[in-house]
């Protein structure tokens, strides 16, 4: 027994929020101390905190014992490292409120109906599970769906005096700060705007808001590409993007054309990856089982034909549209929905630094 071999032992043990990388392959594993029957293992961790801490230890001290035997006494210890600190961005006086904003990110779609809330709102909950500050700003003005998924509905967040100026401070729940236009509407309202008034809204309800620290807000945008997405990428620093489809064939036109308004000259953000919802379809009853109802890999096929990263695949189940309905976002449980957003949440934090 000695380190070569503990360390071919551990590399058996996977991250599962980080595309299933070995603990070993991760730079995990800080030491190995071995003194006679005793095996001391030292995994590192970021200063956020890992919901999958528990899990990775015992399954270290698992492989320990299962390669060497019981007779070995396997002790896994944590300690805790400070991640690398982000460049600050160059912002204008009326972006005052997100100077303390580590990374904006918009959630798009080339159309509606794939999800992209379901997937905007579950990314946000998965982020703050895994440790990060995290706020969603809805921006989805003619269907705002934030306040019915997080049961805020009825709730007006509260206005403060900055000097002069007048600062909206978000709902917080679930670990995240909420901003959404649906929190000023009346219930079944429809907000009939010209694209000027919506866009000057929408900008409000991000550059005005009480945000604070963060190190991530999400931008849930509109569906489709159009003058609202242009403005809000002119007049928001967004770092890129991340586009949420179907599997099917059918959506790649609308997939493309939102990926181009992205890479336009004038526009010319990195795409961070595709998201591929309702990948596959898992009975409650039988979370081992997939039936791909809407086609196999095309997310896959997506990603690899428009040159972005496919970054995580979410499951058609149950669970994901009660959750909605009833305001408790799926990525709070531990089922196979919820560990799809805190896969997915995890590449993206790590593809970000």
């Amino acid at each position: 027994m000695d380190k070569k071999a503990i360390l071919e032992s551990l590399s058996s043990v996977q991250h599962p929020a980080k595309q299933d990388r070995s603990i070993v392959e991760l730079g995990m594993v800080q030491s190995v101390d071995i003194s006679a029957d005793k095996v001391t293992v030292t995994l590192a961790f970021p200063k956020k905190r890992d919901p999958l801490t528990e899990y990775l230890v015992g399954a270290a001290r698992a492989a320990l014992i299962r390669d060497f035997g019981k007779d070995v006494e396997a002790e896994v210890k944590t300690v805790v490292t400070e991640a690398p600190k982000t460049a600050k961005r160059t912002l204008n006086l009326d972006q005052e409120q997100i100077k303390d904003i580590k990374h904006i990110i918009g959630i798009a779609s080339g159309k509606g109906g794939v999800g992209k809330s379901t997937v905007a709102v579950n990314l946000a909950c998965a982020l703050a599970r895994l440790g990060y500050r995290v706020g969603l700003a809805d921006a989805d003005v003619y269907g705002p769906s934030v306040p019915v998924m997080t049961a805020t509905e009825g709730e007006q967040p509260e206005a403060v005096m900055n000097g002069e100026q007048e600062l909206i401070v978000p709902l917080q729940k679930y670990g995240v700060e909420w901003m959404s236009i649906g929190y000023f509407a009346e219930k079944g309202q429809a907000l009939i705007w010209r694209g000027p008034m919506a866009c000057n809204a929408l900008k409000q309800m991000i550059l005005q808001v009480a945000w604070g620290p963060l190190d991530f807000l999400l931008v849930d945008m509109p569906p489709g590409t159009g003058d609202i997405h242009i403005s809000l990428l002119q007049d928001i620093p967004m770092e890129g993007a991340v586009i949420v489809t179907t599997p099917q064939t059918v959506a790649l036109a609308d997939v493309e054309k939102g990926v181009n308004m992205f890479r336009n000259k004038s526009i010319d953000r990195p795409i961070f990856g595709l998201v591929e919802n309702m990948a596959w379809f898992t009975p409650e009853e039988h979370p081992d089982e997939k039936y791909y109802i809407f086609g196999k890999n095309g997310g896959a096929e997506m990603a690899a034909e428009l040159g972005v990263e496919l970054l995580g695949q979410i499951p058609i189940v149950q669970s994901i549209r009660e959750c909605g309905d009833s305001g408790e976002p799926a990525a709070l449980g531990n089922g196979p929905d919820g560990l799809a957003f805190i896969q997915l949440a995890g590449r993206l934090a790590e593809k970000l630094g």
